[in-house]
């Protein structure tokens, strides 16, 4: 199972990329491989401002639905508007073309509170 080491990850299973304090979001390859087959993704808090924690959106598979935390408080400053006609990308590639948001950071401090890629493989038990 693919975990690459550059990224910081939560319990929730997303991944976070930072670069200067912009974070880059998407589910990680456990993540789309549990929920199966990816047909919709829904993020309708583009330019808002939340808490870490909060629900910025919704992720559908064929077989369940499933919400989406924020991993830092921030600005939601840009949607992958791609996953919209192809929102099966979230499976192909979770780490690259299958993005979901990108979050201009409120606190840096937070980042700290995110999973290293080993923390994160003994989560799920990889």
């Amino acid at each position: 199972m693919s975990i690459p080491a550059n990224l910081k990850y939560t319990k929730d299973h997303e991944w976070v990329s930072i670069e200067g304090d912009v974070a880059t979001v998407g589910i990680t390859h456990f993540a789309q491989k549990e929920l199966g087959d990816i047909v919709y993704v829904e993020v309708e808090t583009l330019d808002q401002t939340l808490d870490k924690d909060e629900v910025f959106g919704t992720v559908e598979a064929v077989k369940t639905v499933s919400d989406l935390f924020l991993p830092l408080t921030g600005e939601i400053i840009a949607f992958n508007d791609s996953l919209e006609s192809a929102p099966e990308t979230v499976n192909s590639d979770p780490y690259g073309a299958g993005w979901m948001i990108k979050i201009k950071i409120a606190d840096a401090s937070e980042i700290d509170s995110l999973l290293s890629d080993e923390a994160y493989k003994n989560l799920i038990g990889a």
